[in-house]
């Protein structure tokens, strides 16, 4: 036996009563340090140097619900414990991991609070009303918190990274409130400066629909949205953007304003496509007959839709053969017509049409006078009376004389031979 084995031999008895008198000093509420040497699923055990290890019950493990105590720790690890109580007869020694994070964790907390640091935590729970997070305590994240938008349900959250900041803190009530959705916002917005500076009217951009209002569409160009209104959507007429396009869609528009104060962006989706009028450039001639559908009625004629987006006027003098006061005593909106084209220039987007140039004429046209009274007709006809052949102020004319010079001045022509 070496020499070095023997004051080793010789110095155990030492270090084992100076451990139990340590040991026996211990006393409630004190701070200890020890390693890790042994987990069940419901505790801890830990080696101090002392008569007997300590043992840490999963709920003095973290301030939050745990499933299992390996969730917290593991072995080989070094840990700082507070001494809960201390059983000599039943040689237990029970300690507290959360009393040491605890006390340790709100100082942090608060100086996070007042910096408004954001920093990372990990899910460890999903309950009603939203998530919870171990930081030193317990730290809740409401539903509304999580994201800047809508969250229907958070079961894929567990174990997921967040980047937090303190909404408030409570340490009377043992309270800490986190928000992602506050970090998400200031980093949106900040993003969305960035953005609006750089661009401009005028520029096509690839985008992506995110959500649909009865008024117009919003589109994701790269991080922030841009309007498109209803009647941005298309060259024709659309009810409701559903009709057009649908969330999720990839999209390309062009950009109409850039507002930077109010942070708003309007876009187009139909000036990003070829117009109407252009594709309408060669498709139409001046003669050609089209179908087309009565869009709009006016005092001075009719609009005819002959494309999608291409309307034509046909001029009141246009509708019929016969003489008309006003467009609805022929036409009625909706109504699909066939018509001539009079004139085609699609650089200043005028069609000139006709709908009596693709009907035959009839025979006879009535005369403006046929649609008068009976009563009226026979008065004019009739042939004229003494009284105003002799009034000076009465003027006859061929119309109005139906007879003869020779059966009402015959006798004295006679006497003039």
């Amino acid at each position: 036996m070496s020499e070095e084995t023997k004051v080793q031999e010789q110095a155990a008895p030492e270090l084992t009563q100076d451990a139990m008198d340590n040991f026996v000093s211990l006393k409630k509420g004190d701070s200890v340090k020890g390693t890790i040497v042994k987990i069940e699923d419901n505790q801890a055990y830990v080696s101090l140097g002392y008569k007997y290890d300590g043992v840490i019950p999963i709920r003095e493990l973290s301030s939050i619900h745990l499933d299992n105590a390996s969730d917290a720790v593991e072995v080989g690890q070094e840990v700082e414990l507070k001494v809960v109580s201390i059983d000599d007869e039943k040689e237990k020694l029970v300690l507290s991991k959360r009393l040491i994070d605890s006390e340790r964790a709100w100082e942090e907390l608060q100086s996070r609070y007042d910096s408004g640091e954001v920093f990372e935590v990990s899910v460890a729970d999903v309950v009603k009303g939203g998530l919870v997070a171990d930081v030193g305590v317990r730290g809740f994240i409401p539903a509304s918190m999580v994201e800047r938008h809508f969250v229907e349900d958070f079961k894929d959250y567990k174990g997921r990274t967040l980047r937090v900041k303190i909404k408030e803190i409570d340490r009377e009530n043992n309270k800490v409130i986190l928000s992602q959705k506050e970090v998400l916002d200031a980093e949106f917005e900040q993003n969305k400066q960035t953005l609006i500076a750089a661009l401009q009217p005028g520029q096509e951009l690839d985008g992506t629909v995110q959500r649909l209002t009865p008024f117009g569409a919003f589109v994701d160009i790269g991080g922030i949205d841009g309007l498109v209104h209803v009647s941005e959507l298309s060259w024709q007429h659309v009810a409701h953007p559903k009709d057009v396009v649908a969330e999720g869609q990839a999209v390309k528009v062009k950009v109409l304003k850039v507002d930077p104060a109010a942070g708003k962006i309007s876009l187009s989706l139909k000036a990003a496509q070829p117009g109407p009028w252009d594709s309408a450039a060669g498709q139409f001639n001046v003669g050609d007959i089209v179908t087309g559908t009565v869009r709009r009625l006016v005092t001075f004629g009719a609009f005819v839709e002959i494309a999608p987006g291409v309307e034509g006027l046909v001029h009141i003098s246009q509708i019929a053969h016969r003489h008309i006061a006003t467009p609805q005593e022929v036409l009625q909106e909706g109504q699909e017509v066939q018509a001539k084209v009079l004139d085609f220039n699609a650089a200043e987007k005028r069609v000139s049409l006709s709908i009596k140039e693709t009907e035959e004429a009839p025979e006879h046209v009535p005369s403006p006078s046929s649609d008068r009274p009976a009563r009226e007709r026979s008065s004019r006809d009739r042939a004229p009376r003494q009284e105003d052949l002799n009034n000076p102020n009465v003027s006859l004319n061929s119309s109005g004389m139906s007879f003869t010079l020779a059966e009402r001045f015959g006798d004295k022509l006679n006497k003039l031979k």
